[in-house]
């Protein structure tokens, strides 16, 4: 991923540098770079979550280039290429939660309770299409965008509790801690196209240099539609706070 990552850098810097010296009016040439910060949740939080235990921060950084297109001084278009990673490291505590997990080498499902660690990491390439609106040294920017899955993972670590085999009324397996917990890993059922809508802010401070302000909500769901394991659809929602410079 880091040579993924160094590429695709190198790439919006080339780009950059070649495109930088002429541009036909009206037409805008950025780069960016940032950090996100958020989660993979439904909309509506299950009774089955009963809290929140523990969010640490995880390298979700962001590099891209977009091309602007001004019609007036005020309004215009953006389009362009992002690549970035959206994580999370959480842990809840849950109760008559759908899991499938393995135990001791042995596959299982059904309801789980108990405490889950939970880790995501999806590295995309999102494409925007953004208007925009001019007011002074703020460009305000809305639209839809598309990413396209690179690499993903979605596990985690169940533990502290127990599970009833196949639903509320099952056979009951004790979860301990350590070697005794149980794991999971859904990476393959991540869903290799995504797609949402995204706001945000760009402020010019000086000489082309700036600060950015964004949010992005995914609309279509984390995991392919077939994937039923867990019964809610979880939504990637990601602020990012970064630095530009426009040409």
């Amino acid at each position: 991923m880091r040579k993924i990552l160094v590429s695709v850098i190198l790439a919006v810097a080339c780009s950059a540098a070649s495109l930088a010296g002429g541009l036909p009016d009206g037409l805008g040439l950025k780069v960016r770079a940032g950090y996100s910060v958020g989660g993979t949740a439904p909309l509506e939080m299950p009774a089955a979550i009963r809290s929140f235990d523990g969010y640490h921060l995880t390298p979700s950084v962001m590099v891209g280039a977009e091309v602007s297109y001004a019609f007036t001084e005020r309004w215009g278009i953006l389009s362009g290429l992002r690549f970035g990673n959206k994580g999370m490291d959480a842990a809840i505590t849950v109760k008559g939660y759908r899991m499938e997990m393995i135990k001791s080498e042995n596959r299982i499902e059904g309801l789980f309770y108990g405490h889950v660690r939970q880790d995501v990491a999806e590295w995309v390439l999102t494409v925007p299409a953004q208007a925009s609106y001019r007011l002074g040294k703020v460009l305000l920017k809305a639209g839809p965008y598309v990413s396209f899955l690179v690499s993903g993972d979605f596990s985690g670590v169940a533990s502290d509790g127990y599970l009833r085999q196949g639903d509320p009324t099952g056979p009951k397996i004790l979860i301990g801690t350590g070697n005794d917990s149980a794991t999971y890993d859904f990476s393959d059922w991540m869903s290799p196209v995504q797609a949402g809508v995204g706001v945000g802010a760009d402020w010019t401070i000086a000489a082309g240099f700036g600060i950015s302000a964004d949010l992005e909500w995914g609309l279509t769901g984390l995991f392919k539609r077939d994937f039923k394991t867990i019964e809610q659809t979880l939504y990637p929602i990601y602020g990012t706070l970064g630095l530009f410079y426009q040409f």
